[in-house]
């Protein structure tokens, strides 16, 4: 059931400040949310690097708040606020390509929310009012059930386990990958890389690497990631060699996935949610609301997303001390081997097999060697910085995962 509130915007001061209309669809940034109180009543106050049209209703079973914010994307680092009475739960994901959405899980209770919109020197604030909480004049409906919990494949174990590294190298049989002007192959190079990544990961204590290829064979795109996940895999990292025409440009760079590929991926996921869609903790979408489920799959996304780009950045700060780095911020793209729901994932062009000076150290087994270890380093600091619950790493690095340096174990 959907009860639609509109959106009374405060025109003449946004025509004011701004010079153009509150509906304006420039894309915007949601920089901050926070829950605040007024008179008692909690109110969710959002800042907009520019004005949105939002749009506010409610839904039941369960019973919830829906802001949705189109033409807008969540910044980078941004922290949604703690649920407090009457709000029981608070979560946020980006809903289309340059949309995002946030949910406020409430009592069996109606609310009334009120949405204002205000402009001020550093942005626009939309302002969520939850007063007005009304009396429910029905029964109570018998509760919604939960989503189905079964311990999927991918789930990791509860105690003393290792981290799980799933190593990706691309292309592989009879697709060779990109070529360099001296005839290497990008699908040989980056097994070379990801056999030596494996290695070093092995040799940590605490830590485990698989391999989605380990020979000269073709795999499909999509089956990479599921086989990481099915390896139980804490980390997904696809090994790559760029190329382009011009032959000078040089330089490694790290993609995570990008809002639309995420989006799209979801589609398709809640497509098939029926058959096979299980989330790691083993909350199964299968018979689940269509509406509930979104929200559980944008959830588990936007989380995904955020590790990911932690443990790509990481990486990228290590690959600028081997060698020549073109992108120095994480890039974003739609690659199908990023597309795991619940899989942090990565893909690192080591080097650019075009240009003739980084395909010969490409083929040197010393480079390849520095490239892992960069790689390596940069995973080892993400997983000493955030250490996955249950596992040996961080019993041996402590709760909080603060050590002293990353020089070794």
């Amino acid at each position: 059931m959907h009860r639609f509130v509109s959106c009374p915007v405060l025109a003449a001061a946004l025509l004011a400040v701004a010079g153009a209309p509150a509906t304006a669809a420039a894309s915007a940034y949601l920089h901050t949310a926070t829950l605040e109180t007024d008179a008692g009543a909690p109110i969710l106050v959002l800042g907009l690097s520019a004005a949105v049209s939002a749009r506010v209703y409610t839904l039941e079973k369960p019973h919830r708040i829906v802001i949705d914010l189109p033409a807008t994307q969540g910044a980078i680092g941004l922290r949604l606020p703690t649920a407090r009475n009457p709000v029981t739960a608070i979560r946020g994901a980006p809903r289309t390509p340059d949309g995002y959405r946030m949910v406020l899980e409430l009592p069996r209770t109606t609310v009334a929310p009120q949405l204002i919109s205000l402009a001020g020197a550093g942005g626009y604030q939309l302002r969520v009012s939850l007063t007005g909480v009304l009396p429910v004049v029905a029964p109570a409906p018998a509760p919604a059930p939960a989503p189905r919990t079964v311990q999927p494949a991918h789930s990791p174990g509860r105690f003393g386990r290792d981290i799980i590294v799933a190593i990706d190298a691309g292309h592989g049989g009879d697709d060779p990958g990109a070529t360099g002007p001296g005839g290497t192959r990008e699908k040989d190079v980056t097994l070379a890389i990801a056999r030596t990544l494996a290695a070093r990961i092995n040799d940590r204590p605490g830590m485990r690497a698989v391999l989605t290829r380990d020979s000269d064979r073709l795999i499909d795109l999509r089956q990479r990631f599921e086989r990481a996940r099915n390896a139980r895999a804490d980390l997904f990292v696809s090994i790559h060699a760029d190329a382009v025409r011009d032959r000078s440009i040089t330089g490694a760079s790290v993609y995570t996935l990008s809002y639309h590929g995420a989006s799209s991926e979801a589609a398709k996921r809640l497509a098939d949610r029926e058959n096979a869609t299980v989330l790691k903790g083993g909350i199964s979408l299968a018979g689940v609301d269509p509406n509930l489920a979104s929200v559980l799959l944008d959830a588990a996304q936007s989380q995904i997303m955020g590790q990911s780009v932690e443990a790509a950045d990481a990486v990228l700060g290590a690959l600028d001390q081997v060698g020549a780095v073109r992108k120095k911020v994480v890039q974003h793209a739609g690659f199908m081997v990023l597309k795991s729901p619940d899989l942090p994932s990565m893909l690192v062009e080591t080097a650019y097999i075009s240009n003739p000076a980084e395909e010969r150290n490409l083929r040197s087994s010393d480079y390849q060697q520095r490239l892992a270890e960069a790689i390596e380093s940069g995973v080892t600091r993400y997983f000493r910085q955030h250490p996955p619950d249950g596992t040996n790493y961080a019993s041996a690095h402590g709760a909080d995962g603060k050590v002293g340096d990353d020089s070794g174990v």
